[in-house]
């Protein structure tokens, strides 16, 4: 069972930007930047969900 819930939203600059946030409250990602349309914004989402289950992990040093 999911502990995050994406939020789409609208900026006071009227953009739209999503953000992931885990049920405890916190902000586990967000979009970055905000988008002109709804439904570039849900793109955006539908691709985190895509690829980050297969992301591998880059240790910096």
């Amino acid at each position: 069972m999911s502990k995050a819930t994406f939020e789409l939203y609208q900026d006071a600059r009227e953009e739209w930007r999503w953000r992931l946030v885990h049920d405890n409250g916190n902000i586990i990602a967000d979009s970055g930047e905000g988008y002109e349309r709804q439904a570039t914004a849900e793109q955006g989402i539908e691709s985190v969900q895509a690829n980050a289950s297969s992301s591998k992990i880059d240790i910096l040093e």
